[in-house]
């Protein structure tokens, strides 16, 4: 089984950190992990003051602390408790490694779910002396507290997709819409590709896929001969009218469908309009992943879309499965990592702790989903891989690449 660690490395700037993987370990007992609600008086901070108790789980003992929001109850109790789980895991390996600092204690704190409540807890983290803020989750939430930390000048690192909840030491630790439309079209480029239609539904989904096809096309260079919204079947089909002339006569060669409950569908209409298959590079989105249905369109086969590389996720599943009894999220990975980068000597030591130059270096940071980086406006980008569509699956195609 692979594992992850944060160790210097030269490909960096000097005393920075990556994760680099290892092999042969699993997780112990869960050590260090305790059900009090407070710290003792005497815990200092990394400038040496006594910092106040603190209320929440605390998993840890370092000095410095850190606060931990997610929503342990409420509609969204099992994704964060999967990620409270990878979190113990992280924190459990820390311990048990010799040659890895135990820096953090972190404070768990539930959100239930509510963007309010997270802001309050934010506040409540920022009273307590805590150096950093990791979660909440949703973009709603991470606005919320974000607002709170960032007037404190506290780095809080959140967990959402939507790109508007980032801003300047506010960052999100999740794979945005941008950077996955970006590797896609990529790709698409290099095999030489470079006019582009987009068929994107009217939904906040689709608008965020349609943003992102708009940047990464003016970024790329790419040629867009026209881009669709619709709301409706009827929207769909008259827009997808318009298409398969341009498509026939070769002036478009590739057709963007990020949404996966409307992609069978549109196949299915391109073949019945009898567009050959291979003059048109079909591309989908992340949201592809796993969905049965577009798996089993025949028209779709050979479509390619931007995945995360599931060797993390696969290497965490036995340890989490063994020591909870479930199956983890795919957010646990994240909590894992959020846990191993929060206690990285180069950070947590760093004067500020987690400072904004340290945490937006360009080289990045290697992750149990892969190597990622902060940008200076808080979004990130990660090393997404491509995958094609296979009959009943996908298959890798490319290897990871940032975009």
């Amino acid at each position: 089984m692979r594992f992850i660690n944060f160790v210097k490395t030269s490909a960096i700037l000097a005393g920075f950190v990556i994760v680099s993987s290892c092999s042969n370990f699993s997780f112990g007992p869960n050590i260090g992990t305790s059900n009090i609600s407070t710290f003792p008086q005497t815990q200092i901070n990394p400038i040496g003051a006594v910092l106040p108790n603190a209320n929440g789980q605390v998993i840890g003992s370092g000095n410095v602390r850190v606060a931990l929001l997610l929503p342990l109850s409420g509609n969204l109790s099992n994704v964060g408790t999967s990620m409270a789980n990878g979190t113990r895991l992280a924190m459990n390996y820390i311990e048990k490694s010799p040659n890895i600092n135990n820096n953090i204690s972190i404070i768990l704190k539930d959100t239930k779910g509510d963007a309010n409540i997270a802001a309050s807890l934010a506040q409540q983290a920022v009273n307590e002396g805590a150096s950093l803020v990791l979660g909440p989750l949703r973009g709603e939430s991470v606005r919320a507290a974000g607002a709170i930390t960032r007037s404190a000048n506290i780095p809080l690192i959140g967990f959402s997709n939507t790109p508007s909840a980032a801003s300047s030491g506010v960052y999100l630790l999740n794979v945005l819409p941008e950077t996955e439309v970006k590797r896609s079209l990529s790709y698409a480029r290099s095999l030489g590709k470079r006019s582009f239609v987009a068929l994107t539904p009217a939904s906040t989904f689709g608008q965020l896929q349609r943003n992102a096809f708009t940047k990464a096309t003016t970024q790329l260079g790419l040629n867009v001969v026209n881009a669709h919204s619709f709301s409706n079947e009827t929207e769909a089909r008259i827009a997808l009218q318009a298409i398969i002339p341009l498509i026939q006569s070769g002036q478009v060669d590739s057709l963007f469908i990020p949404d996966r409950s409307t992609a069978p569908s549109l196949a299915i209409l391109l073949e019945a309009a009898g567009v050959d298959r291979n003059s048109i590079l079909i591309i989908g989105s992340a949201d592809w992943e796993n969905d049965l249905n577009i798996s089993q369109t025949p028209y779709l086969l050979g479509a390619v879309f931007p995945a995360i590389d599931d060797a993390g996720q696969l290497a965490l599943k036995p340890e989490y499965e063994a020591k909870f009894g479930t199956t983890p999220h795919p957010f646990a990975t994240i909590a894992y990592t959020a846990t191993l980068l929060a206690n990285s000597s180069a950070l947590a030591k760093s004067s500020p702790p987690y400072n904004n130059a340290l945490l937006t270096n360009a080289s990045g940071f290697n992750g149990r989903d892969g190597l990622f980086r902060f940008l200076a406006n808080g979004k990130s980008e990660y090393a997404l891989i491509m995958k094609a569509i296979i009959a009943g699956g996908a298959q890798k195609i490319d290897a990871p690449r940032l975009p």
